[in-house]
């Protein structure tokens, strides 16, 4: 279970006119949500003066899902470094190098829906996704009937979250339809069923919150639908219905400081899933668009750093060599605005658009740099999978040495004197020692960060010692007086901020928008 706090959200894991009528085969079985029967439970006006009649239609087909895992687990050797550590397996003992390592047993507990009166189930893939270097050895269903089932995998997505499950039965299963998320509305009843701490067939109530909601985590499905409908820890997978009885989402994340509900809950819509969930059962790949860029959103200090009028478009931090940005001539510290002709909004991300764009089609991007519009063509390439893109790492080479970093003074107590005052930051020129101390190439040119203010901007941004400043805004820097003379000129134009290119040892170069004081 993770839990966020802020911008990130938190996995619900306890330990297209999508009506898709699934293409399923059921038998001559009929969805427990069939809208004859839901019409004569809810009124069409709103919500009933019960949401009784229409929980018992839904809930059989809404199940529990459990996982059994073998988890392995490092084991401290406390005689390591003494002559007695190979005895306990070497330097970290049977869980650390030259050790065999221990496992342990663990169970995670989530929801989930039938989709066919033959078994097929819609949940979370970190339901059904083991933790750490965990090994998922059984999934079962349990029906709220009270009756287990052993559970086949068919075909899980990490990009977004969703899995698919089958379990055979001596019946036909009861089962619902996907709705079409995209005619809710904010203020909407809804009604949420899950297994909440393991508390099987849970229903809470509310009302929908917010359609579209990007809560800033920057992935290719950051769209959701917020509710207030109470939802916890194990309503992960289960649905979000509304007064048609029809699925209109999937019940996914929760924003909490506790770890409880605290109103904030996120669906993955139905638009999003339903496509996906077909062609996980029909086991057909799912490609995904892909720039190669990192990107974040277009912040109020990083608009002004950058002499941006409003905050519009988002940012491009770095762009993977050979993909389809760095071909297109795309660079960090650009500005997307739009993409295909769909613009880039808090709303609707560079991401989103992207990650729904066929490969291989060519799309026109549009962009500001320094200031200036421009118009580049990218042909989009295939997205990587989720355990590629896990292990792109960027690992830089470590220095010979530990010395204390010095440096020639250029640039003059003066500057120094202005930039600290300014920026809040100490800084040296970076020499082809210092950048062998700091781990990065003798090639590498800027100045580095020697002290930070605790009270200044830089300090709240991340900023620390031995960062590596190559550029502010987008002209490079090598000393201090030319650090000093940005800083100045941006005062000059109104500027509340100035926008640096940070190098750090391991790690791709960043932006860091840090204001003026």
């Amino acid at each position: 279970m993770r839990y966020a706090y802020g911008v990130t959200t938190a996995l619900l894991l306890a330990g297209s006119a999508l009506t898709l009528a699934t293409g399923f085969p059921a038998g001559a079985q009929v969805a427990q949500n069939d809208s004859a029967s839901i019409d004569a439970v809810v009124p069409r006006a709103g919500a009933p003066a019960s949401f009784a009649d229409l929980t018992q239609q839904l809930q059989p087909a809404v199940v529990n899902i459990s996982t059994r895992q073998r988890v392995k687990v490092q084991q401290q050797n406390p005689f390591a470094g003494t002559p007695f550590g190979d005895m306990f397996g070497g330097p970290g003992g049977p869980g650390g190098p030259g050790g065999g390592g221990q496992t342990r047993e663990a169970q995670s507990l989530g929801s989930g829906f039938l989709i066919s009166a033959d078994g097929y189930i819609v949940t979370n893939n970190h339901v059904i996704t083991a933790e750490g270097r965990g090994e998922v050895e059984s999934i079962t269903v349990t029906t709220p009937d009270g009756t287990d089932y052993p559970a086949k995998l068919i075909g899980k997505d990490a990009a977004s979250d969703l899995a698919v499950l089958k379990i055979n039965g001596p019946k036909p299963f009861p089962f619902v339809k996907f709705g079409d998320s995209r005619h809710a509305r904010v203020g909407d009843w809804v009604i949420a069923i899950g297994n909440p701490y393991g508390l099987g067939g849970t229903v809470t109530q509310g009302i929908i919150s917010a359609v579209g909601r990007n809560t800033g985590t920057g992935s290719a499905y950051d769209r959701y639908l917020q509710t207030d409908a109470s939802i916890n820890r194990g309503n992960s997978g289960g649905p979000m219905f509304d007064m048609r009885g029809q699925v209109i989402g999937i019940n996914n994340a929760i924003f909490s400081p506790t770890g409880g509900s605290v109103g904030i809950g996120f669906a993955i819509p139905a638009e999003t899933a339903a496509p996906i969930v077909e062609k996980l059962i029909k086991g057909v790949a799912i490609e995904r668009g892909y720039l190669g860029v990192s990107i974040q959103p277009l912040s109020d200090d990083l608009a002004s750093s950058l002499g941006l009028a409003r905050r519009r478009g988002e940012f491009v931090q770095s762009v993977v060599p050979g993909q389809a940005a760095a071909k297109a001539g795309i660079q960090p510290g650009d500005v997307v605005l739009s993409v295909d002709g769909r613009d880039v909004t808090p709303d609707t991300s560079l991401s989103y658009i992207v990650a729904n764009i066929a490969p291989g089609k060519a799309v026109r991007i549009e962009l500001i740099r320094n200031g200036q519009h421009q118009t580049v063509t990218a042909t989009v390439a295939k997205r990587p999978s989720e355990e590629e893109l896990a292990k792109q790492t960027f690992q830089g080479d470590q220095g010979d040495d530990d010395d204390a970093l010095g440096g020639d003074g250029k640039g003059g107590h003066d500057s120094q004197s202005a930039i600290q005052q300014s920026l809040g930051v100490a800084v040296i020129p970076v020499t082809p020692q210092i950048a062998r101390q700091l781990g990065l190439g003798e090639e590498t040119r800027g100045v580095v960060i020697t002290g930070v203010d605790g009270s200044s901007d830089a300090a709240a941004k991340g900023l620390q010692p031995r960062d590596v400043i190559l550029s502010a805004n987008n002209h490079p820097v090598t000393t201090r007086a030319e650090l000093d003379a940005i800083v100045r000129q941006a005062k000059a134009d109104g500027r509340e901020a100035v926008l640096l290119r940070v190098q750090r040892s391991g790690q791709p170069p960043f932006f860091f928008p840090v204001r003026i004081r």
